[in-house]
C-alpha cells in the first residue's frame, strides 16, 4: 500500500492495454504513470552529462541503487548494483543519504522504503515500472484466499510463505498471518522453517519458485501442489483438493522467465556443444530439470565468474544481464548466449531509462521531490514483522 489509498477510491479497472501503452494509472495496482515536468528528450545528446552533473550536485544526498536488470545506461550511475532485496539493504546501511533514487520496480521501491528510515525518501524515476509478477496477486484477491482456506478448515495449518517479489500490502498480509518472506536464494530455508511452524504453505505470488523449491530442494512430488487461480471460484480448487496439498501455489509467474521452455533448452544443447544450461528458479519445472544449474540472480553472477576459461553458457534470465555478462567475461573466452532465441527484455524493468534517471535527478537537484514511494505505517510494520522473519531463518 503506497500514498493513494485504494479503499478510498470508486475507479473501474483498467484496461491492460492502456497501463501497458503508459496511458491512464490504477490505483489498485503497482502501476501508475504520472510523471509530473517535461521529460527530456531520448535523443537529446547531453544526457550523460546532464545526470553526470546532477548527481554530483546531490553528491552524498542521493544513493543511486541500480538492478541487475537495469539498461546499461542507466547501470552507469548506480552506486551499487545487486538485487532487489540486496539494494534495499544497501540503501538502509546509507542513513546519510537523504534521497534513495531506486532504478528498479515498484516492489523493489516499497522494500526499500519499508527498511530504510523516515528521514529517507525513496524515488522510482518511473512510476510505470512495476512488476507484472507482483501485480498477479491483490490484497483484496489474497484475503479472498484465506477466506477460501478458512472454510475449507485449513487456515490454522497454512503459513505463507511470500516471495520478495511482492507488493507491501502482500508482505504485511504473511506478517499479519505468521509468514515470512522469501528470495530465490533462501526459498528452501524459508520452506522448511515454514513447514517447522504448520502443515501446509501458501506460497506467494509464484508459483515456479514456489513448485521447483518443494520439488526439487525439499523432495516433494509435484502431487503434493496445488495451483490456487484468484480468478476462479474456490480458485478452482475442492476443498478435498487444498486439505491434501502442502504446497498451495498461487498462480502467478514471471513474464520474462516463464517464457523459456523445454524446446529452449534443447535446442540451445543442440546448436552449441558441451553448452551449460544455467536458469534461475522462476522458470517453469521442466525447464529447472532440464538445466545443468539453477540459482538466483547473483548466483548466476558468481557461476559465471567462477567458470572456466572456453566454458559455453546458456542464461535463462533476464536479457540485459546476460548481455552485460557475455561482454564482461568475452575477454576470458566464456561464450555466453541467451537461452532463447527470441530477444526479451523485462519490459517494466526497462522503462526506468535515461530520460526518467535525468528528470529524477535534475528534480531533486533543484529540490523538487518527485515519484516519491512511501509506505503506510500500518502496511509498513507487518511487512518488515515479515522480511525480519527471513532475516532470522537458520
Amino acid at each position: 500500500m503506497t500514498t493513494a489509498q485504494p479503499q478510498e477510491l470508486d475507479v473501474q479497472p483498467t484496461p491492460l492495454a492502456l497501463l501497458l501503452l503508459g496511458r491512464e494509472a490504477d490505483p489498485r495496482s503497482e502501476r501508475g504513470v504520472e510523471c509530473p515536468g517535461d521529460l527530456p528528450s531520448p535523443s537529446d545528446p547531453d544526457l550523460v552529462a546532464r545526470a553526470r552533473a546532477a548527481k554530483e550536485k546531490l553528491g552524498d544526498k542521493v544513493f543511486v541503487l541500480g538492478h541487475h536488470y537495469q539498461r546499461d545506461e542507466v547501470i552507469q550511475f548506480a552506486d551499487v548494483t545487486g538485487d532487489s532485496f540486496k539494494l534495499a539493504r544497501d540503501a538502509a546501511a546509507r542513513p546519510e543519504a537523504e534521497y534513495i533514487v531506486f532504478c528498479g520496480v515498484h516492489f523493489m521501491a516499497e522494500s526499500a522504503d519499508i527498511l530504510t528510515s523516515d528521514d529517507q525518501k525513496v524515488v522510482l524515476p518511473d512510476l510505470a515500472a512495476g512488476c507484472s509478477m507482483a501485480d498477479m496477486a491483490t490484497a483484496e484477491q489474497v484475503a479472498e484466499c484465506w477466506d477460501v482456506l478458512t472454510e475449507a478448515g485449513i487456515a490454522e495449518q497454512v503459513v505463507p510463505v511470500s516471495y520478495m517479489n511482492s507488493s507491501a500490502d502482500i508482505k504485511a498480509f504473511t506478517g499479519k498471518h505468521g509468514g515470512t518472506i522469501c528470495t530465490s536464494s533462501n526459498a528452501e530455508r524459508a520452506l522448511n522453517w515454514a513447514f517447522e511452524q504448520g502443515e501446509k504453505v501458501l506460497f506467494l505470488p509464484d508459483q515456479h519458485l514456489g513448485r521447483n523449491t518443494a520439488v526439487r530442494d525439499l523432495g516433494m512430488s509435484l502431487e503434493d501442489c496445488v495451483v490456487y487461480n484468484p480468478h476462479r471460484p474456490n480458485g478452482g480448487l475442492t476443498t478435498e483438493e487444498l486439505r491434501a496439498a502442502k504446497m498451495i501455489l498461487w498462480r502467478g509467474h514471471c513474464s520474462v522467465h516463464g517464457r523459456f521452455s523445454l524446446d529452449s533448452v534443447n535446442d540451445v544443447r543442440e546448436r552449441i556443444t558441451g553448452v551449460n544450461v544455467l536458469v534461475h528458479p522462476e522458470c517453469k519445472h521442466e525447464v529447472v530439470a532440464a538445466a545443468d544449474y539453477v540459482g538466483s540472480t547473483e548466483y548466476i553472477i558468481k557461476a559465471l565468474e567462477a567458470a572456466p576459461a572456453g566454458s559455453k553458457w546458456a542464461i535463462g534470465t533476464e536479457l540485459n544481464l546476460v548481455r552485460r555478462l557475455a561482454n564482461r567475461f568475452a575477454s576470458e573466452d566464456k561464450e555466453i548466449v541467451f537461452l532463447d532465441k527470441t530477444v526479451c527484455f523485462c519490459s517494466t524493468m526497462n522503462r526506468i531509462d535515461l530520460p526518467h534517471l535525468v528528470w529524477a535527478l535534475e528534480s531533486l537537484a533543484e529540490g523538487t521531490l518527485v515519484n516519491r514511494i512511501e509506505v503506510d505505517k500500518e502496511t509498513e510494520a507487518f511487512a518488515k514483522l515479515a522480511l525480519e522473519r527471513m532475516l532470522a531463518l537458520p
